[in-house]
């Protein structure tokens, strides 16, 4: 063997390869490195993908770490944020009661449709059922079947159907069985009563909002506490309250100065009117004349307040505040009031109005009645535009401002009520001979209902101007508050007021009133019978029919307006239209307080006479021709008795023995009195009794008289 063969054969695996050729060797060989290459290949391939696939995991690895530990916060909250969702619970509004603490609203639980729109498959068609049930989609606000498709019809975990409906409703969705539709429960206003004081109560909107009335003014002390619940949605989207966040509060109750039975009555006897005379709308105020209590308020027409969505913007109008009308002839009080304080003329000071008419360039102002000449007492009596407005002239537009804003009209009276208007009131500047003539007889002048009956109580109530309220008292968290009011303001002197009413008390007794008249009671009032202003011209047809007064006269408890708006029976007149409505309602209302007769029919309080007054001044203005002083004292004096320490009926009955006439205030025993014991006084002369419930000691008395 040669040593190249011995070189070789150690380079094969075995012994097959002896005997090979060379170039079987070397193809063998060949074979072999291809094999190896391959190897190699494969071997960098693997490493390469190893590389890669280390590399991935090592990049999710480190955003695992990332996302779970570094920024674990945050994925966390948003998490929360797709599973969660908070809502507001609006809180529980306090109660609101009368004055006897008898219900008027209250909140009620009651059932408001949801929805989970992600989990419903086909919105067009689940809107379809649930308007079917639902039976009125797209009226009155509600969601019309589009609309409520378009709400269903996305990826949100909750939405709103219906807020707040009845059970009936309620069961029949439920019996639906819908799939992503169920419901919670809220807070509902309900007001038992329906429409009784639904103008001064007001009513609340879905978003527990107060809209109108004390429901509104007082928003925020009945509202209460909004609370917070929770809501969370599981793996199959289904949602469900997880907890509450926080709880809502309680709102305080409101008292108020109304009775439910007075409201009641109030509201009766005016639908009543209106329905008799045919009219388009009317008012009723019932005032405590002394306290500025409102005891009733109603307005014609009505709404009922759990469903204001259903009624008209003019129903829900509360038109003793926001109505402004002429008042007509029952303004004529304040004109007297202003001539009598400011001792223009007096009661008994003749005034001719023979003419029946008085001119203002093309313009001219007529009396119904040519009534000749008659006494001042009687120009209101009798309601004479003519004399009125002599007085008026007299009284003059600085003076006559002056009073009509002492009074109360031209600006808001109260803080109880939402939306007051302030009434128009002329400036005395603007007030020439033709505007002060309209102004004197209630024309050309803007007043609500409330200002009226307002203006009526400061002669009611001896000369005061009271703050009207609604709301006596807040109570929360156990606590009662009393509301504070504005002290009353001096208007006019109490003996102003006196004659004023002695006045009024014949025009129900015997003047445009009679139908006013109640048996056993003076009644104090005035009518007013004013044409309407329509397109800038003053109505033949159309006219708003008033009338207001006090009762018992002699110890006011009740001020009354009525105004009837556009009678069209036949009657407008005031004293046809309104003065028995007044009766209807004053009749009630009286037996309900319990307030019983202390006269029988009798002649009305007269004051004393007053001689006519004299110039203060040279340069004063002098009284017209047509107005004649008349100063007639009776001889027949009596001695005024000492009264102190008698009960009421005690010294009325006294009174009576020698004629003279007595206004009371108060309840109870005699504490003082005007004009003082021993003082002399005429026979049909007024005195006033101050009443306490405590007796005080009797007094020795100076005079020979007694009762």
């Amino acid at each position: 063997m040669t040593k190249r063969s011995q070189g070789i054969g150690p380079l094969f695996a075995d012994d097959s390869q002896a005997g090979m050729s060379g170039e079987e060797i070397e193809k063998q060989t060949a074979a072999v490195g291809a094999s190896d290459q391959w190897r190699h290949a494969i071997r960098r391939r693997v490493t390469f993908v190893a590389v890669i696939l280390l590399g991935w995991m090592c990049v999710i690895g480190g955003r695992l770490w990332y996302v779970q530990v570094y920024d674990h916060d945050f994925y966390l909250e948003q998490a929360a944020i797709q599973q969660e969702q908070t809502l507001s619970v609006p809180a529980k509004r306090g109660d609101i009661l009368d004055r006897k603490g008898r219900v008027l609203a209250l909140s009620v639980e009651a059932d408001t449709i949801t929805a989970i729109p992600r989990q419903i498959n086909n919105a067009e068609i689940v809107a379809k059922q649930l308007c079917d049930v639902l039976k009125d989609c797209g009226q009155g606000g509600y969601l019309s079947v589009d609309k409520l498709t378009a709400r269903l019809d996305t990826d949100r975990a909750f939405a709103y159907i219906r807020r707040q409906v009845l059970p009936e409703v309620k069961a029949r969705i439920a019996a639906l069985k819908i799939e992503g539709i169920g419901w919670i429960q809220e807070e509902r206003r309900y007001y038992p009563n329906r429409e009784m004081a639904a103008h001064l109560l007001g009513y609340v909107g879905l978003d527990n909002k107060g809209l109108g009335g004390v429901e509104s003014r007082y928003q925020s002390k009945i509202l209460g506490q909004p609370g917070k619940i929770l809501f969370q949605t599981d793996a199959r989207h289904r949602a469900f309250v997880s907890r509450i966040e926080q709880a809502p509060t309680v709102g305080a109750t409101l008292e108020l100065t109304i009775d439910e039975n007075l409201q009641h009555i109030a509201e009766r006897e005016l639908r009543r009117g209106i329905a008799e005379h045919r009219a388009d709308a009317g008012t009723v105020i019932i005032l405590q004349p002394h306290t500025g209590e409102v005891l009733a308020l109603a307005n014609e027409p009505t709404f009922n307040p759990n469903v204001f969505r259903f009624s008209k913007d003019k129903d829900r109008r509360n038109r003793a505040i926001q109505d402004q009308y002429e008042p007509g002839s029952t303004f004529k009080i304040v004109t007297a009031a202003a001539a009598l304080e400011e001792k223009v003329i007096a009661p008994d000071d003749l005034v001719d109005v023979s003419a029946g008419m008085i001119h203002f360039g093309a313009r001219t102002i007529h009396d119904t009645t040519n009534y000749g000449t008659l006494s001042f007492h009687d120009v209101i009596v009798k309601s004479s535009n003519v004399g009125t407005i002599l007085v008026g002239q007299e009284v003059g537009a600085d003076r006559l401002d002056e009073y009509t804003r002492r009074f109360g009209f031209g600006r808001r009276l109260s803080q109880d009520f939402s939306g007051e208007q302030r009434g128009l009131v002329w400036s005395p500047e603007d007030l020439n001979p033709s505007a002060l003539a309209s102004v004197s007889m209630g024309y050309q002048i803007g007043v609500t209902p409330l200002q009226m009956a307002v203006a009526t109580s400061v002669i009611a109530n001896g000369g005061n101007l009271i703050e009207p309220h609604v709301v006596k008292a807040l109570v929360a968290h156990g606590r009662r508050v009393k509301m504070k009011r504005e002290p009353p303001q001096r208007v006019i002197t109490r003996a102003t007021a006196t004659t004023v009413t002695s006045m009024m008390e014949d025009v129900v007794r015997r003047g445009t009133a009679t139908r006013a008249q109640i048996p056993g009671y003076t009644i104090a009032g005035k009518t007013g019978t004013a044409q309407k202003l329509v397109n800038k011209a003053y109505s033949k047809s159309l006219y708003n029919s008033s009338f207001v007064g006090f009762a018992p006269s002699r110890a006011p408890e009740l001020t009354i307006l009525v105004v009837i708006d556009s009678p069209k029976a036949g009657h407008t007149y005031g004293g046809v239209v309104a003065a028995p409505i007044f009766k209807r309602i004053a009749e009630a209302a009286l037996r309900y307080l319990e307030i019983f007769p202390t006269f029988h029919a009798s002649s009305p309080i007269v004051v004393t006479k007053i001689s006519a007054p004299e110039s203060k001044t040279a340069g004063a203005r002098q009284r017209p021709a047509a107005m004649t002083a008349i100063a007639t004292v009776k001889p027949d004096q009596v001695v005024m008795p000492d009264l102190r320490g008698l009960s009421a009926r005690q010294a009325l009955r006294g009174l009576a023995k020698l004629e003279v006439r007595a206004r009371l205030e108060g309840n109870g025993f005699v504490v003082e009195q005007t004009p003082e014991p021993g003082k002399p006084i005429d026979r049909d002369f007024e005195c006033v009794l101050r009443l306490d419930r405590t007796a005080p000691t009797p007094r020795a008395s100076t005079n020979e008289a007694s009762p």
